[in-house]
């Protein structure tokens, strides 16, 4: 129950600890992997920078206007707003990269011969490239290869850049030639605009030639059809004279000569008999009494005699409102008025005798061209009703003679605007051009310490990640619980044998305070405090378990327990080293038949503490301790100590560890941190755990103060000093 209650509240500590104390741990145990690392990182960085050739970049800026600049306000094959689409500029960009525009450049400047292109690149013409040999001409497949080269190299070395938020972008060429980056950057520009330029002109090219096409074949349907409309109205005597007034429509309301003729005479009809109806009404009239003759109101000669008289008249009542009527000049105008009544009087008698045959001779006249106009108006009508018939099919001719006019004409004019649209401004216009660069681009020492910095770091976490999941050794306290699931009694901080002996005597050390947290732990173990009797064991040699032994046994007797230490590794003792014995008797004689064991026991000189050397080495260690002696020499010392401990061997490989467990109550387990694989450790408390032996808990030692778990490597010098290391 003790035991579960110390897992419970180490497996709540080690749960407690963060996460970046525990990177931080796997960093400081592996800190010297992570320099060296870091440190050949940088170097080959260094290296590379130093004997890389240094690489200048040119720079030339050009604007992509997506409105294009019309000159001749015709528009031209591509839509207006063709360049308004998102994808517009991503286009752009993608033909700057173009492999065909990498073509024209490397044709245009011969880069496939230019010494100072293959220089420029590292790339040896002389010596031949990709396996062609230059001590001979080169045939057309072997320049096609070297052209293939120049073509990539170009595109691996261009970089397009454009400017965020405008139109702006930049043409970005490296190599090792400030000159030949320069003169590439600008032919890159010119031959972008050019093929763009080429690209317009060619699609304008196709639609003239589509349309030449869709014109000649109108061109013919229009000669037939006219041919058609001509020659149905000559055959059937159809004179066309234009658009009747009001008609609409193509190929209807046509004016023919005949209709006109009949509008003309049907006018003129009209018009006689008007005359003919005015002539019998005059006549009918001269014949009443007491009517005006006609002829006496129609006479201009008679109107002018009757107008000078009113003239005269008038003259002459002027003059009798001043003067008298004997007056010489209101006689004179009296005599006038006198003889214009008589002329008056003449010309109505004259005209009143000829009326009546005039009248006559007009009225038979209107009637005669009366009846002339009718005969000549029914005629025609006749024959306008015959040509209205034949109108019909004259029309069809003419609609489909207008209608492939219409298509001829829409179709020419498109055809001679695509032709003026394509001289329309560029709309790619050279900002900067590429100007020789002063200083390399490549390579950057800062830069290049940097990234090797950040790749030395990624590699350096890899590898220390790597490391620690490969690493099945105890290396932090909180596996103790996770990984074996044992109690974990304490943690012993890493220093010398000799030196831990001697700060083990100082009761204020790092090195006493563990032992002593062991020993309080183990104090909760079982049910009656600390056990009577213990062994304490490891997996491998120099795991610290016998100075484990010896610390626990001298912190049991400082606190007031009357303890024994017994050496049980007789192959290979060393408690008596600690105090400064010998080793001529002990442990080996007991089991060998000895039975003075109270002979056997010895007090350390400065510790006060009994103990038990391992004595001889005995041939077979493990059969002195087959026997039942061991138990009953620890159960003899029982009856004189509070607490029997015993120093053990090594689990793996022997056989002592599994015999002396029977002769305890439990044992404590020694493991050295970052020493012993978890499958080792496993193995050797397998081993004991198959014989039944109990293990009160893990004691982890040597273990480094600055990877130890958050709550453990703290605290050692707490209280009374913090320890030098």
């Amino acid at each position: 129950m003790n035991d579960d209650v110390r897992l419970g509240e180490q497996g709540r500590q080690n749960m407690a600890i963060p996460v970046l104390v525990q990177y931080l741990q796997v960093a400081l145990r592996w800190r010297f992997v992570v320099a060296g690392i870091i440190a050949a990182a940088l170097a080959i960085g260094l290296v590379v920078t130093l004997l890389t050739t240094p690489q200048y970049t040119a720079v030339a800026r050009i604007e992509i206007s997506r409105d294009q600049k019309n000159i001749t306000k015709v528009e031209g094959v591509e839509s207006s707003t063709a360049g308004q689409d998102l994808e517009f500029y991503q286009t752009q960009y993608n033909l700057l990269q173009a492999r065909s525009l990498a073509e024209y450049v490397a044709r245009k400047l011969r880069l496939a011969q230019s010494d100072q292109f293959a220089e420029a690149h590292g790339i040896d013409f002389s010596a031949g490239l990709f396996g062609i040999d230059s001590g001979r001409p080169m045939t057309r497949d072997e320049m096609h290869a070297r052209e293939e080269a120049v073509v990539k190299i170009l595109l691996d070395h261009v970089e397009i850049s454009p400017l965020r938020g405008s139109a702006l972008v930049d043409i970005r060429y490296t190599s090792g030639s400030p000159q030949l980056s320069a003169q590439i950057a600008n032919e890159w520009t010119q031959q972008y605009i050019a093929m763009d330029l080429q690209r317009r002109f060619a699609s304008t090219a196709d639609a003239r030639t589509f349309l030449e096409g869709r014109l000649e074949d109108l061109r013919s349907k229009l000669e037939t059809s006219e041919r058609n409309v001509v020659n149905y109205a000559s055959n059937k005597d159809i004179v066309a004279l234009g658009k009747a007034p009001g008609s609409e429509g193509a190929g209807t309301g046509d004016q023919t000569l005949v209709s006109s003729d009949l509008q003309a005479l049907n006018a003129q009809l009209v018009q006689a008999t008007a005359d003919r109806i005015a002539a019998e009404a005059r006549m009918r009239a001269g014949s009443d009494k007491g009517a005006a003759p006609d002829p006496l109101i129609a006479n201009t000669a008679l109107a002018q005699l009757r107008q000078k008289r009113a003239e005269v008249s008038a003259e002459y009542a002027k003059l009798l409102v001043k003067f008298d009527p004997k007056y010489p000049a209101a006689e004179a105008l009296q005599q006038q008025i006198a003889s214009l009544d008589s002329a008056i009087r003449r010309e109505e008698g004259r005209l009143v005798g000829l009326s009546g045959s005039v009248r006559s001779a007009d009225y038979k006249a209107a009637l005669e061209r009366e009846s002339n106009l009718r005969g000549k108006v029914n005629a025609l009508k006749s024959r306008l009703d015959l040509q209205q018939r034949d109108s019909i099919q004259y029309n069809i001719y003419k609609r489909d003679a207008d209608t492939n006019r219409q298509l001829y004409d829409a179709l020419l004019q498109r055809y001679k605007e695509i032709g003026v649209a394509g001289v329309g401004a560029n709309n790619i216009a050279i900002i900067d051009e590429a100007l020789p660069p002063n200083k390399p681009s490549k390579p950057s020492l800062p830069l290049n310490l940097l990234l090797a910095l950040l790749g030395g770091l990624v590699a350096a976490v890899a590898t220390v990640l790597a490391l620690d999941q490969i690493d099945e050794s105890l290396r932090d306290p909180s596996q103790v619980n996770q990984v074996l699931r044992l109690p974990l009694l304490g943690t012993i901080p890493d220093t010398d044998e000799g030196d831990a002996l001697e700060r083990l005597s100082d009761v204020k050390s790092d090195i006493s305070e563990a032992y002593f947290s062991v020993r309080s732990n183990l104090a909760f173990s079982t049910d009656h405090g600390v056990p009577r009797s213990l062994m304490i064991s490891s997996s491998r040699p120099a795991e610290g378990k016998s100075t484990t032994s010896f610390a626990i046994a001298t912190v049991l007797a400082r606190t007031g327990m009357n303890v024994i230490l017994i050496d049980a590794d007789m192959r290979s003792p060393s408690i008596h080293g600690f105090v400064d014995q010998t080793n001529e008797f002990g442990l080996s004689n007991l089991l060998s038949g000895t039975d003075d064991w109270q002979g056997m026991v010895r007090t350390g000189v400065e510790t006060g503490l009994d103990f038990i050397a391992a004595g001889p080495t005995p041939p077979s260690a493990a059969e002195l301790l087959s026997s039942n002696r061991m138990t009953e020499l620890v159960r003899k010392l029982g009856e004189t100590y509070d607490c029997v401990v015993i120093d053990c061997p090594p689990v793996l490989g022997l056989a002592d560890a599994p015999l002396l467990s029977r002769a305890v109550e439990g044992c404590i387990f020694v493991s050295e941190a970052e020493g012993v694989s978890v499958r080792g450790i496993k193995s050797a408390i397998g081993r004991l755990e198959a014989v039944h032996a109990h293990i009160f808990g893990i004691v982890l030692t040597k273990l480094r103060q600055k990877s130890a778990g958050y709550g453990y490597g703290y605290d050692y010098g707490y209280g009374y000093g913090r320890q030098s290391d």
